[in-house]
């Protein structure tokens, strides 16, 4: 019983430090991430975590609130879904983007992401105070300056937002000869990883905690972004 106590005890004592940087990791990659860090004779199982969990009250709830980001319905250009049936197979082949909402003491701030679709990797990102095409143009730069210029058969494909379909975000793509994909309804599957990406920032942090204005949430974006990217473990990826 002193054993069964002591190995509790240090499951806990792992989970705490693994939810103090990813405060919303769920059941199954804890168990993934705990089993990396035990010794081979004091791995756990998963129902024996669950079990651990259920008992401290330390599952995850989660919760939706939804705001309109995708306005459509404009004169400008719209292009087909040129990557309906395709998985990527490495890395700069697909850039999915799409834009969230967070609440501040002072309004709404709009975060504005260009996620590769293979590696899930957040590429590009951009904090504004609007829907305006001039954030989402800057988490574009930023994709395309962390990705050193290698866009030979990219494929970048959105929702039909008028940000995306604005002349200089177009323009850009074009002068990089990336190939230009739009969701053709009002599907979210149609746009879905970026979709789960937007999901997975929010309700794992940025939901739970209080801003006070359009800096502070800038500055834990950065932060986010960097253990999204760097420490947490994806199912789709085999839980890498």
């Amino acid at each position: 019983a002193y054993k069964a106590k002591a190995s509790e005890e240090i499951v806990l004592e792992i989970v705490t430090g693994i939810r103090e940087s990813m405060p919303k990791a769920g059941g199954r990659k804890l168990h993934v991430m705990i089993n990396e860090i035990l010794p081979q004779e004091m791995r756990i199982g998963r129902d024996a975590l669950f079990d651990i969990l259920d008992r401290y009250n330390l599952k995850i709830h989660r919760r939706n609130r939804r705001v309109r980001t995708t306005y459509s319905n404009h004169w400008m250009r719209k292009y087909p879904n040129i990557i309906k049936g395709i998985k990527p197979t490495g890395p700069n082949q697909i850039w999915v983007a799409d834009i969230t909402y967070i609440h501040t003491e002072c309004g709404w701030a709009y975060l504005h992401l260009v996620t590769d679709a293979y590696s899930r990797m957040i590429v590009g990102w951009c904090v504004g105070d609007s829907l305006e095409a001039r954030y989402t143009i800057e988490a574009l730069k930023m994709a395309l300056r962390n990705n050193r210029g290698n866009t030979v058969g990219l494929i970048h494909h959105s929702d039909r937002g008028c940000q995306y379909c604005s002349e200089r975000y177009v323009k850009l793509l074009q002068d990089k000869n990336i190939l230009i994909s739009m969701c053709e309804t009002g599907d979210p599957k149609e746009n879905a990883i970026a979709e789960r990406v937007n999901g997975i920032l929010k309700t794992e942090w940025l939901n739970d905690e209080r801003f006070e204005n359009i800096n502070e949430v800038t500055s834990r974006v950065n932060d986010v972004v960097d253990i999204y990217n760097t420490q947490r473990r994806h199912m789709s990826l085999g839980y890498r």
